[in-house]
């Protein structure tokens, strides 16, 4: 439960000054939805307001402060702009114009009077014009108007000036509270306080300690909740699983296992035999065999005599997992079963039992697999693809499946930089795969314009000619009048009339069914061309799919793109991949491009996007429980995590506890930062 010194902070928006139901509404779409978001909702740079006497000395396009009195009000028709003529002291004039609120206007700016006025100057046409000015005071007043001003991230219906007010206002509500960070680092950093931080960064968006002392704290935070996961799993005693090789010695397998799954393979296999949990993140480009390795690594559980689970982040994916490891599993006495949302009646109770009785050994599913109602007889180890989906809530979840915690083997087909891989997955032993099974193709990127889709099509049209089959992606599903973008449906459409029932279309609206109809027509070949969203950015193997075309590509990430091309090359045909783009490039686009055109490696492309993009945006939509960075920046991620890290170590003790002043500012920390899932573990719940 969280400490009630936090209630101020934690108490929803509609408790500052000034907030009724019209405001809130804005405030709610930029998720602000409690005093805390306010607070960490912080400007993202500031408007400088020069003061002049007169128009003649202020600079179109500047931000200016100038006393004006009201000469004439117009207005264009009913409903056009309210505009009021106002003078400066020489008589010049400009234009104060207001849209929809003329009441307003007549208000602020009585006829004949003065009033000191702060906004844009532009020009209209040969008028001089500002456009809804940000400040209008009497005279008196004119020194409460801010030389320097916040610019805060903004919805309709909310200004600068209101959102700083409200900044004020959940300011003022900040508790006292205790230090957290190690003394002799914030002395290193001249960092200030932790209320005075917030309050100067709110003040003035150029202060660099201010920010980076937050950053810290939210890297600390993230830093803290890991180092709390891993005490946790070192306390509690888990089930030691060797295998004897009975298994995995009959797996027929496609290739040799490369040097580096081979490592990967040893590695878990050492962590398996021991009684603390294994928590190792298996990383790994595009078609580096990490699905091997999960294998390997289930069925030294199973021949241990326990079950596995191999949980997926999407329909498809698992879908595409039970269908490989079903192959490969023929022959050998090994149950496998899928459970998703879709298994209904009988199948699901079928299921259910046999995950319960045991008959079942590997189960493959969506986060359908550790819901309540699904019982285990004895789950040894957890397999989880995709782990920027699957968060330390749900990882406590899928533990509480067995009465000892289950060995947890975490994938990711996102290479991830260096530097962030330390902050996002600092509680676990990494195995990297940095190498290729042998027969892996090279794929050709080739950057094309839009312009020359004709001959896209005409050479799709060569390509099916001679057998091959491909992918073509959109970024929308369908038309929309505010977008310019390819939508699959119409795509699909237009292909259609030249290659009829040889395309098929698949995206996220669809239906599981339908999707899985088109899907496995794909695969059989009967659909020639499959027309997707990025639905099918993992889990899809169609070794006869050798050319990629990506529509828009510029508006497309480097992660992103780097998958979808890992959609083709899987087999032993030479593959290639068209990036086609529009005209209008900006230049983090077409470095982008470029970098996709000159290298096929995961791990090059995910240390770019990171500069180029960001940690969020790499690592993908978080859920529940996962590290958010509202604060750090990417540079301040990757500089302040090892500080962090080595705090976070100085602070648990051996038992996984925090003690002390200190352990009990920290505590308080990980509530503000929403690492609750972190809290629990302290409480041992």
């Amino acid at each position: 439960m969280r400490p009630d010194i936090l209630n101020p902070l934690f108490a929803e928006v509609e408790v500052l000054k000034g907030i009724g139901p019209q405001l809130a509404k804005p405030l709610h779409r930029l998720g602000l939805n409690r005093v805390v978001d306010i607070l960490f909702h912080l400007p993202t740079g500031w408007i400088d307001r020069k003061k002049v006497e007169l128009l003649e000395e202020a600079e179109v396009g500047r931000t200016i402060t100038i006393a004006l009195t009201a000469r004439d009000y117009r207005q264009s028709g009913g409903r056009g702009p309210f505009r009021i003529y106002a003078a400066d002291k020489a008589g010049d004039y400009v234009t104060l114009t207001y849209f929809n609120n003329p009441g307003w206007g007549r208000k602020q700016l009585p006829l004949a009077e003065t009033r000191i006025v702060s906004g844009r100057l532009d020009r209209y046409g040969q008028e001089l014009q500002i456009v809804h000015p940000d400040h209008v005071l009497p005279p008196a007043e004119a020194g409460t108007i801010p030389e320097r001003e916040a610019v805060y991230p903004l919805s309709e219906g909310l200004t600068n000036h209101r959102l700083a007010d409200l900044a004020g206002q959940a300011l003022a509500r900040l508790p006292s509270l205790g230090e957290w960070i190690e003394p002799s680092l914030k002395a290193q950093r001249d960092w200030p306080d932790w209320a005075e931080a917030l309050a100067t960064a709110h003040r003035d968006p150029a202060a660099a300690a201010a920010r980076d002392r937050l950053a810290y704290d939210e890297v600390f935070a993230n830093q803290l909740a890991l180092m709390l996961v891993r005490a946790s799993s070192r306390k509690r005693k888990g089930v030691p699983l060797k295998g004897d090789g009975s298994l995995r010695d009959r797996l027929k397998l496609p290739y040799a296992p490369t040097s580096a799954q081979r490592g990967a393979v040893a590695e878990i296999e050492g962590d398996l035999q021991q009684d603390v949990p294994m928590l190792r993140l298996l990383q790994g480009d595009v078609g580096s065999g990490k699905t091997l390795v999960a294998l390997m690594a289930m069925l030294t559980a199973v021949e241990a005599g326990a079950q596995a689970a191999l949980l997926a982040p999407t329909e498809i994916l698992a879908r595409q997992h039970y269908e490989t490891l079903s192959r490969m599993l023929a022959g050998l006495p090994v149950n496998v079963a899928i459970l998703t949302g879709r298994e209904k009646g009988r199948a699901r109770e079928s299921c259910l039992m046999g995950l319960a009785d045991g008959s079942i050994h590997i189960l493959v599913g969506t986060h359908a697999i550790f819901q309540q109602h699904v019982a285990y007889k004895r789950l040894g180890l957890a397999v989880v693809d995709e782990q920027h989906r699957f968060g330390v809530a749900q990882r406590m979840m899928l533990a509480a499946k067995a009465e000892r915690p289950p060995h947890l083997l975490v994938m990711t087909a996102t290479p991830i930089p260096r530097t962030l891989t330390l902050t996002h997955y600092g509680e676990m032993d990494v195995s990297r795969l940095d190498e290729m099974p042998p027969g892996r193709q090279p794929i050709e990127t080739r950057v094309i314009s839009d312009e020359r889709l004709p001959e896209v099509v005409d050479g799709l049209g060569r390509h099916l000619a001679a057998g091959r089959q491909a992918y073509w992606v959109c970024p929308l599903v369908e038309e929309s009048e505010a977008s310019d973008l390819a939508a699959a449906e119409e795509r699909a459409r237009v292909l259609h009339l030249r290659f009829g029932d040889a395309v098929g279309v698949v995206h996220g609206r669809m239906k599981g069914p339908e999707k899985d109809a088109v899907m496995a027509a794909f695969q059989r070949g009967e659909v020639k061309v499959l027309v997707a969203t990025t639905v099918i950015e993992v889990g899809v193997d169609v070794p006869n799919a050798t050319l990629m075309i990506v529509e828009h590509a510029d508006r497309f990430g480097l992660a992103q793109l780097h998958q979808l091309r890992g959609r083709v090359g899987r087999g032993d045909q030479h593959s290639i991949c068209l990036l086609l783009r529009g005209n209008a490039l900006s230049e983090t686009a077409r470095a982008r491009l470029t970098l996709m055109r000159d290298t096929n490696d995961g791990f090059r492309i995910a240390e770019e996007d990171l500069r180029l993009r960001g940690a969020g945006e790499i690592l993908g939509t978080r859920q529940s429980g996962e590290a958010q960075f509202r604060l750090a920046t990417p540079e301040q991620i990757a500089e302040l995590a090892p500080p962090a890290m080595a705090d976070a170590r100085l602070l648990v003790d051996r038992d996984g506890g925090l003690e002390g002043e200190r352990g009990k500012a920290a505590r308080i920390l990980l509530y503000l930062m929403e690492r609750e899932a972190a809290v629990g573990l302290l409480r041992g719940g």
